[in-house]
């Protein structure tokens, strides 16, 4: 073959090889390995963010925000665009790192996250404005702002055990917002950003995400405020180490307020301790002592095993059960009296005689009818059913234990609809924190309306799921004048009310030393729950002082019954319940008054009542509270100094919640004159503020702090007030404000 065509065949040769190569490999590329190189082009092309869904908002019974969903900036960085990294960390973490314990923020953590990112890499989330705009000004290479959602609750510290908090991640850590984090989330969206080779942004498509669904709860934010700032005054003066008060509307079970001390703020959950989250109403037991004989009594009356007017024979005060002496309370020795004289005068021998009267399985029937030892089923998380043996767990004395109150764990919630069931004509109600129309989990969005509770008379209808009459009309009726007499004439005179009648009973109970499993001689609980008004009742208040160590008494005579009357006061005052007995006018004493009688039914307990709360604790279910392992805080920023933190937070909890106090800076002395009023005795006259403009809330806060009495008209905004601002008045005069939506 001449050589040049032998060339010729070999260039083509070569060429022919080459072609094949460049086929096969395109189609090794484009065929076969197709989808994984349309993946990298695409993490080289695109970027892809999650796009949070707003988060729902929790609204009160009149659509005022409780918790709602706000827009700020987090900043984040692009490593692999930075020249600097260590320089970067270290000017980034002098401007962001403002909080001592947020350990994210700090230049190590910070430079880790850089050297370890390739291309994100998170500096600061949900930074504040100023924050955001002094990064902003430097104009960092690699440095980019992302919106971000935060949660943001205007009332800070109001009902926050209620309300919960959110984490970092936007999920819930706790109350309404963890039990309900699934429908207030809502979907993530996707963004994707297209970028060329220098990593600028060419355009972006967005996958719009699903809001989550806002909830109407029952509370009323106004007269939650109230209930908080009656406890703050509660826990200064008496010291306690925990308190709880449950204001509930006795025609539908609504929970109107839940109020618990300490608290927290939840916009600044990383400042706070396990201890402070704990739902006291729902999660805890306690032994409810005297407050429990309305039980008793009810269920007696309800057997017509006795009458009101019927006599009684408390036998000097003792009586033997089953080798047990149980005492009436120290220097009291009742003979023959009548059945509701001995409800007023709290003696535990009556209690006795009439639950023997009843018979265990009976008397049983009725504590469970009346909602104790199960779970009532309030949308909170952590409830417990209590401590209650079922009779076949029971020794010769259980019976009468149970009768004053022993060997029963309750929880405050339980208790409130305990007496709401007395005040509702006998029919028991479970109560309730979300309104009606947004109990279905299944509906995707609820229409809301306002719908600001209104004292009223009438059942639900139908009657929603779980309740059931418990005690006829008749023994109701007589139930509640019975606890009107407590009021009028025994224990419970402290919580009597101005131009409203009130019923209830007061309760103390020794608590068990946790260290000994003994009943302990210095801690207490002072408990008192009661109705108001008592014809036709529209609200039940259960108020709980946990070791009261203040005051000079531990009795829920002393400790429980006033707080009772200032929030029920307030609280009809505010709901515009029509007076039913006369309206005295606040007087001053001559001289000092005579105390109140404090004498009251403290717990002669023993140590068979302890075991037996113990062995109830085996008979729960292993979801209940009582019976899990403490809870650990839920995020990283809980760090070892959560225990100094709580002792400050502690110590201040006693401020108002909503309350920015600005009576604290005035020198003259306050002195509460009654439930309702604030006269500042320093003998001069005051200046009327404006109101005009304002909620209801703030309108009861700045008359408050200027020493004036406040009545309400209508609900809304304060559209007049007389007399005008700025007038000069006498100490403890009235302001009438009219308010319109």
């Amino acid at each position: 073959m001449p050589l040049k065509l032998a060339r010729f065949w070999l260039v083509c040769l070569f060429f022919f090889v080459w072609a094949f190569a460049i086929a096969a490999r395109l189609f090794w590329v484009q065929i076969v390995h197709h989808s994984e190189y349309v993946e990298r082009a695409e993490k080289q092309q695109e970027r892809t963010f999650e796009v949070a869904p707003r988060r729902g908002v929790l609204y009160d019974r009149n659509l005022r925000e409780l918790a709602a969903t706000v827009q700020v900036d987090s900043i984040y960085a692009v490593p692999t665009e930075m020249d600097d990294k260590k320089t970067a960390a270290h000017v980034l973490a002098a401007i962001v790192h403002v909080d001592p314990e947020d350990k994210r923020t700090t230049e190590p953590e910070i430079a880790n996250r850089l050297d370890n990112g390739h291309s994100f890499a998170w500096v600061a989330r949900r930074v504040r404005p100023e924050v955001a705009a002094r990064i902003r000004a430097l104009n960092m290479k690699g440095i980019y702002f992302q919106k971000e959602f935060q949660r943001f609750y205007p009332d800070n510290q109001l009902a926050a055990q209620v309300l919960g908090y959110v984490g970092l991640d936007d999920n819930g850590l706790g109350g309404l917002e963890q039990k309900f984090d699934a429908r207030l989330h809502g979907v993530s969206g996707r963004m994707f950003t297209a970028m060329d080779a220098r990593r600028h942004v060419l355009g972006s498509t967005e996958h719009e995400p699903e809001p989550g669904q806002n909830l109407e709860l029952t509370i009323d934010n106004n007269i939650q405020f109230m209930a908080e700032q009656a406890l703050d005054h509660a826990m200064d003066k008496t010291h306690a180490d925990n308190g709880t008060i449950v204001v509930q509307d006795v025609h539908t079970g609504q929970i109107l307020a839940l109020a618990i001390r300490p608290t927290f703020d939840p916009n600044d959950f990383r400042h706070t301790t396990p201890a402070l989250l704990k739902d006291h109403a729902v999660s805890d037991v306690y032994e409810p002592g005297s407050v429990f004989k309305l039980v008793t009594y009810s269920a007696a009356l309800d057997s017509n095993l006795t009458k009101p007017d019927d006599m009684i024979d408390c036998q000097g005060g003792k009586i033997t059960l089953a080798g047990r002496v149980i005492h009436d309370n120290q220097g009291e020795h009742f003979g023959v009296i009548t059945v509701h004289k001995a409800l007023e005068e709290s003696s535990d021998v009556a209690a006795v005689k009439l639950a023997l009267k009843v018979g265990e399985d009976n008397f049983y029937k009725y504590v469970r009818a009346f909602g104790f030892g199960s779970r009532s089923g309030v949308e909170l998380p952590g409830e417990t059913r209590g401590l209650l043996r079922p009779t076949s767990k029971w020794n010769g004395s259980s019976i009468g234990s149970i009768a004053i109150g022993q060997e029963v764990g309750v929880t405050p919630v339980q208790l409130v609809s305990m007496v709401s069931t007395i005040a509702d004509g006998g029919v028991y109600l479970p109560p309730r924190i979300l309104m009606p129309s947004q109990l279905d989990p299944n509906q995707k969005s609820a229409v809301l309306q306002a719908a600001a509770f209104k004292a009223g008379e009438d059942l639900p209808n139908p009657l929603p799921p779980g309740a059931h009459r418990v005690i006829s009309e008749m023994t109701a009726a007589q139930m509640r004048k019975m606890m009107e007499g407590v009021v009028l004439y025994g224990t419970g005179k402290p919580a009597q009310l101005n131009g409203y009648s009130s019923g209830g009973k007061t309760g103390t109970a020794q608590k068990v030393d946790p260290v000994t499993h003994l009943y302990s001689k210095t801690m207490h609980i002072a408990s008192f729950a009661g109705i108001a008004p008592v014809n036709n009742p529209a609200i039940a208040v259960a108020v709980i002082i946990d070791n009261p160590k203040g005051g000079g008494s531990y009795y829920g005579t002393a400790v429980s019954a006033p707080v009772f009357a200032e929030v029920a006061q307030q609280v009809l005052e505010y709901l515009g319940v029509p007076h039913d007995i006369d309206v005295q006018q606040p007087r001053t004493p001559a001289k000092k008054e005579k105390p109140v009688d404090l004498v009251e039914d403290d717990s002669d307990a023993d140590q068979n009542n302890v075991n037996a709360l113990f062995a109830a604790v085996n008979d729960l279910p292993p979801d209940d509270p009582l019976r899990a392992a403490p809870q650990q805080p839920q995020n990283a920023t809980q760090s070892a100094s959560a225990a100094k933190t709580q002792s400050k937070l502690i110590g201040t909890s006693s401020i108002p919640a909503a309350n920015p106090a600005p009576a604290a800076k005035q020198s003259q002395s306050v002195q509460v004159s009654t439930p309702s009023q604030v006269t500042i005795s320093d003998g001069k006259k005051l200046t009327v503020p404006s109101l005009i403009g304002m909620p209801v809330r703030k309108v009861i806060e700045m008359a408050a702090a200027a020493g004036l009495d406040v009545q309400i008209t209508g609900s809304g905004t304060a559209r007049e007030q007389a007399p005008a601002p700025g007038s000069q008045v006498p100490p403890g005069t009235k302001i009438i404000v009219r308010c319109q939506r």
